[in-house]
């Protein structure tokens, strides 16, 4: 177990969005305790302690943690996984990321199930998995209870510091992808194209990326925004058998998961998070690369392949893939091989970028340095005691 500290920059340069249309609602929760009493102002510095620990799992060979911290975004305790590279604790390169989001009713765990670590062993990447409950990778319109449910801010705000600050990453746009299930491949698609300028590629498996739209739907119709609805607490003794490395307080049970409030309110509340609205306002230079997959047999399939016929409508480049299966762990398996394979590619030429960027930046910073010191060695030179 490893502790340290970690400083936040919120709202960085190079991190605001691209749409900053409040999704919060009017009011905004009064705050129940000592970490949800820290209010941010953009540019502001935080200092956040985060504890690593090593997990040693018997079919893993990579170096695998879970690290635990206050999210401010959410005001809670929370984890995330981080698979690092073989060659990690030997060497002292930087290494791209891949942010892997689960689906609805998952965790991270999810992913080393669907194999990851074994396809990842070829690649001289960094994977992490982020827990964000049920909440769909958004920031809710309306929360009540006190809670903070900014889910968005958590995975580019939180998350994104917290990993380019606590492990060795290629701390910019060339070095970054995302990607998720179901749920998780709606919120990939969202924030990669509410934040083009922080991910090269952005990706979907088998993703719910009617969800926003659906809510506008109902609100253009006349409806009244739909809260979400919390189950009862149910198979409390499956949710109970969580190993202590994995559990977090508060929220661990299924219905401890569920954000308590309203998702949008408004029409353009549903815009901000659409990926049909979202793609035609992102510059086409500013695009990252994106990829689709969904299965013949999943009822998500329409709608992946009509966010795909948009792309094509529009001329923009993206990869897309569809095979025989449901939306199950089996296809989702199978799939993300590809999908890994693919977005390893895109994210290796734009590191190539990055490293040339950054050493002719070390090369005029020293031709700078050396400029600036030329004067004291001509100074030196002419003293009569040459010193």
């Amino acid at each position: 177990m490893t502790v340290h500290r970690f400083t936040v920059l919120f709202a960085a340069l190079g991190m605001a969005c691209l749409w900053p249309i409040s999704t919060r609602g009017q009011q905004e929760p009064e705050p129940q305790t000592a970490e949800t009493e820290l209010q941010i102002t953009e540019g502001e510095l935080l200092d956040v302690e985060v504890t690593v620990y090593d997990v040693n799992a018997p079919d893993i060979d990579q170096p695998l943690k879970i690290v635990e911290f206050e999210a401010v975004s959410i005001g809670r305790l929370t984890k995330y996984m981080v698979l690092l590279p073989q060659d990690y604790e030997t060497s002292e390169k930087r290494y791209p990321v891949l942010y892997l989001l689960h689906g609805l009713l998952q965790n991270y765990t999810v992913w080393p199930v669907m194999g990851v670590p074994e396809y990842v062993k070829k690649y001289d990447l960094i994977v992490v998995m982020p827990d964000a409950g049920n909440s769909w990778y958004i920031n809710w319109s309306q929360s009540a209870d006190g809670e903070y449910n900014n889910w968005e801010d958590f995975i580019v705000y939180d998350i994104i510091h917290s990993v380019d600050q606590t492990f060795r990453t290629v701390p910019s746009r060339e070095g970054r992808a995302i990607n998720g299930l179901s749920m998780g491949g709606y919120g990939a698609i969202t924030i990669g194209l509410r934040h083009p300028t922080m991910f090269s590629s952005i990706g979907s498996h088998s993703g719910a990326l009617g969800y926003a739209r659906n809510a506008r739907m109902r609100l253009e119709t006349g409806q009244a925004p739909e809260p979400n609805v919390i189950p009862p607490p149910m198979n409390e003794d499956r949710d109970a058998d969580v190993s202590d490395l994995v559990s977090i307080p508060g929220f661990t049970m299924q219905h401890e998961r569920y954000p308590n409030g309203t998702a949008f309110t408004t029409v353009n509340e549903c815009n901000a998070y659409d990926p049909f609205f979202l793609i035609t306002k992102v510059p086409a230079r500013m695009l990252p690369h994106i990829y689709l997959d969904c299965g013949l047999d999943d009822s998500l399939l329409g709608v992946s392949q009509e966010f795909a016929t948009q792309l094509l409508a529009n001329n923009i480049p993206f990869t897309y893939g569809q095979t025989p299966g449901e939306h199950r762990p089996s296809y989702w398996s199978r799939e993300v091989a590809q999908s890994l394979a693919v977005q390893y590619a895109i994210l290796q030429r734009n590191v190539r970028v990055w490293e040339f960027r950054q050493a002719e930046a070390e090369a005029a910073a020293a031709a700078a340095a050396e400029a600036e010191d030329q004067p004291d060695k001509e100074r030196s030179q002419a003293s009569p005691n040459g010193s």
